[in-house]
């Protein structure tokens, strides 16, 4: 096949070629792999999570080429390790691991790292016997990762392309020959899993998350053989498809939350929080190591979940699923126009989604990431997405999130909003009943029309625009810039607001944090109405990881 990559040995670039064809592969057979998920819950999503999973790993391994290699381009002579690769490539799945498919494949690569990327003289072992041991690993690693294995899954398919890898190993294979071997005893394994599962064999169709492992391993074996596999697990619907819909997972008894978060604990913390989540659901899968894990499970109490993750350690970027809400959404229509809006703090969230936006929280450094404002554009639904940033910072992330999802067929507009007070002005004056273009022009005017400020806290000695800060001083910036620097809140936005509404303005907006008294909303308005008696003002809860005072002039 023309404009084939040719073949590698098994080294770093051969890492960084498997992640670009392992990408592109699910990418095509995504969809596909979505309408042959029947289980562990029929909810149509374990191509995109698989795809999302590897997204996430390519974009770490291609950082850590840049980082190595001074921003050398894919397909040139490049200077990072083939540790460093793989352990890139590993990590990267582990922080951006969706579902239950995509936290078993990164600990499967996970298992391929801690072969491939330990260290040792590259002559002692013979490629084809690291890349087989590599694979054996992997697949141990995943069935002691998962609470109660199920064969008929991604798991049996990975014991097979461990063993067929392992049968061929000798001193005379080639790391080409053992990812051949490997692939096909995948390709077989996958093609026997209805008769080991129920649920598949109902439905007449194989693994979805086998179909997806074994793009996973046709793509290495392209990597180091320069060969394109023969086919692709589902392309062209060559699996049967369900002709009717499956049940979601409160139609089949189980647990209806599905609970994902990243985790910093100890491997004791770890074990007794296995413990803590099996007895509170199912589908349990734990992976990662060395102090950072990715968890997941489903279960009928999210709060209890995320409780036992409290108590383990320290875990963030939550994610909680309703199945329910997965399937409706799956089978439902699309509407014709949403808003999808990234705010910080969970009152402001629950506030724009009563407004009927999507929201992707944002906590205090923990920038959401591309895929994250992707997934939250898929959530919406929708043929036509506004996208409200919130930040400056996000800006590239939300222009490349709506970069992807006009290739599925999306139609996205991104409004650099700066803060979540514009973010509000601009859904205010959302109308779906507009025209796209027209609905656009409104909202980012509103937003445009909106002085922004924020009241935080100095942490340490520094120099601003308006003079040293030390720490405990409250700052008060004024469009993302320090005006005021005082030594209470109260004073401090008493400041801000004379010098946005010496400006004019009709309307203040406050959000106060989590920790902030009513009585400062009752002073603030006070003193907005006794200097300037035509200006409104009204008042918002930032909840959790808000700011301790937002402020917005309209």
């Amino acid at each position: 096949m023309a404009n084939e990559p040719g073949p590698h040995t098994l080294d770093a670039e051969a890492v960084r070629t498997w992640s670009s064809l392992a990408l592109a592969a699910l990418g095509r057979a995504r969809e596909d792999i979505d309408a042959i998920n029947v289980y562990p819950v029929a909810d149509a999503d374990t191509g995109t999570n698989l795809y999302l999973t590897a997204e996430a790993a390519h974009r770490a391994l291609t950082e850590a080429f840049e980082k190595a290699d001074g921003g050398v381009t894919e397909g040139t002579p490049g200077t990072a390790s083939l540790a460093e690769a793989v352990r890139a490539y590993a990590h990267g799945a582990l922080i951006g691991a969706r579902g239950n498919s995509g936290t078993i494949l990164a600990q499967l690569l996970r298992g391929v790292a801690d072969v491939l990327g330990a260290e040792r003289a590259p002559a002692e072992r013979a490629p084809g016997t690291l890349l087989a041991r590599a694979l054996t690993r992997a697949a141990e690693e995943a069935y002691q990762a998962v609470a109660h294995p199920v064969e008929g899954t991604m798991l049996t398919v990975a014991g097979a392309a461990a063993r067929a890898g392992a049968a061929v190993e000798s001193a005379a294979a080639t790391a080409a020959d053992v990812a051949r071997a490997a692939y096909d005893g995948a390709r077989a394994a996958l093609a026997e899993t209805p008769g080991q599962l129920a649920a598949l064999s109902r439905a007449g169709v194989v693994d979805a998350g086998g179909c997806g492992l074994v793009a996973v391993l046709g793509a290495l074996w392209q990597a180091l053989s320069g060969e394109a596999p023969a086919e692709e697990p589902v392309r062209g619907r060559a699996v049967p498809v369900p002709s009717t819909p499956q049940p979601c997972a409160e139609e089949q008894g189980g647990p209806g939350y599905e609970v994902i978060y990243l985790l910093e604990a100890s491997e004791e913390g770890v074990g007794e929080l296995r413990e803590r989540l099996d007895g509170l659901g199912d589908s349990l899968v734990v992976v990662g190591g060395d102090g950072l894990w990715n968890v997941h499970v489903h279960v009928d109490d999210p709060g209890a979940a995320v409780e036992a993750g409290v108590v383990a350690g320290r875990p963030y970027r939550i994610r909680i699923t309703h199945f329910g809400d997965e399937r409706r959404r799956a089978k439902a229509p699309r509407a014709q126009r949403a808003v999808v809006a990234v705010v910080p703090g969970e009152g402001l969230a629950a506030l724009c989604g009563e407004a009927g936006a999507t929201t992707v929280l944002a906590r205090p450094g923990e920038a959401p990431a591309v895929t994250e404002l992707l997934d939250a554009v898929g959530r919406a639904h929708a043929r036509e997405v506004i996208l409200l940033a919130g930040s400056v910072e996000l800006r590239a992330a939300a222009v490349a999130a709506a970069e992807r999802a006009r290739a599925d067929g999306i139609r996205v507009a991104v409004i650099p909003t700066r803060s979540a007070v514009q973010n509000l002005a601009a859904l205010a004056v959302h109308d779906p009943d507009a025209s796209f273009d027209e609905d656009v022009v409104a909202m980012t005017a509103a937003a445009g029309a909106t002085r922004y400020a924020e009241l935080a806290v100095a942490e340490a000695r520094s120099f601003t625009s308006v003079g040293i800060c030390q720490a405990g001083d409250v700052l008060g910036l004024i469009d993302g810039d320090v005006a005021v620097i005082g030594s209470g809140l109260p004073e401090t936005a008493e400041a801000v607001l004379e010098r946005m509404l010496g400006s004019g303005g009709e309307l203040v907006t406050l959000v106060l944090g989590p920790e902030v008294p009513d009585t400062l909303a009752a002073h603030l308005e006070a003193y907005v109405q006794h200097g300037h008696l035509a200006v409104d003002t009204v008042t918002y809860r930032g909840g959790r990881w808000s700011a301790p005072l937002l402020i917005g002039v309209e």
